[in-house]
């Protein structure tokens, strides 16, 4: 039993019973100098209320998400403490659904990503206006570095739009080597397939049924529905854009990624283009 379990009892029993507290100790087992024992360690509450509000800010973060965050901000803690105060502070993330073990693997040829701008990640994902009108999303992912190279609300997608959203994006950073996509009936039409041939892009379809097959869209589409979607009442499509456009430029430049060893993908994009120089 924990001590502060332990006094709770003792209390009780003299408040219920009206014994001293040397016979209440006796009855439990319990030792009189840990009964009036008092903690001196620091309550540490500025750096609790600090946490409480980066939780509140974040609160699809978990602690070492978290921790992160505190340590770029200059405290000094490691982050078993930050875990200790999160759990006494009650803001353990709770799971809608139970964790689901799989047993999966990639299909076979896939080469081995080895730098930025070599694969990319192509997915569409749909949400709705206050009043009820739905619009999509296109999403574009870098698979090296987690980067969110672009996301697109519109009404409807036509085929020459998804076209016009990756000219843009080859005109910036350079065409990729692959794209991924799922095998809908989004992404196999002419005009995308006559697109990835003329700029000399793989594409490269997911098996039917095995959305793990383009993992890294899924799981940023996932963070992106908890963080930004589902915590955002857009007014109006226009409304949509600036929100979403924030979110992405959060992920990209703030939020650490565990993948990353904690570091934002800008931050990895930066160091992967530096260690490129230096080779």
């Amino acid at each position: 039993m924990r001590p502060a379990v332990r006094r709770e009892v003792v209390g009780h029993l003299q408040v219920t019973h009206g014994i001293s507290e040397r016979r209440a100790c006796q009855a439990t087992g319990f030792g009189r100098s840990s009964q009036r024992y008092r903690t001196r360690s620091d309550p540490q509450v500025a750096l609790r209320m600090r946490l409480k509000e980066l939780a509140a800010a974040r609160v699809r973060y978990g602690y070492r998400r978290l921790h992160v965050l505190l340590r770029r901000e200059g405290w000094i803690l490691n982050h078993k403490r930050t875990y200790r105060l999160y759990r006494d502070e009650g803001l353990s993330i709770r799971r809608k659904l139970p964790k689901r073990k799989r047993a999966w693997r990639y299909r076979q040829g896939r080469p081995a990503i080895g730098g930025p701008n070599e694969v990319w990640e192509m997915d569409f994902m749909s949400d709705g206006l206050f009043d009820g009108r739905p619009f999509r999303i296109l999403t574009v992912v870098d698979c090296h570095t987690r980067e969110a190279l672009s996301l697109s609300p519109r009404a409807t997608f036509r085929a020459y739009q998804v076209v016009e959203v990756l000219d843009a994006l080859v005109r910036l950073r350079g065409r990729p080597n692959s794209l991924r996509v799922d095998n809908g009936p989004d992404f196999a039409g002419r005009m995308l397939d006559q697109w990835a041939y003329l700029d000399g892009v793989k594409l490269d379809f997911s098996r039917p049924g095995k959305p793990t097959d383009n993992a890294y869209i899924e799981a940023f589409n996932g963070r992106l529905r908890a963080e930004c979607l589902n915590a955002s009442w857009f007014l109006s499509l226009a409304d949509a854009r600036a929100r979403i456009e924030e979110g992405r430029c959060h992920s990209n430049e703030d939020r650490p990624d565990t993948a990353l060893g904690g570091l934002t993908p800008r931050a990895f994009a930066n160091q992967a283009v530096t260690a490129r120089e230096l080779a």
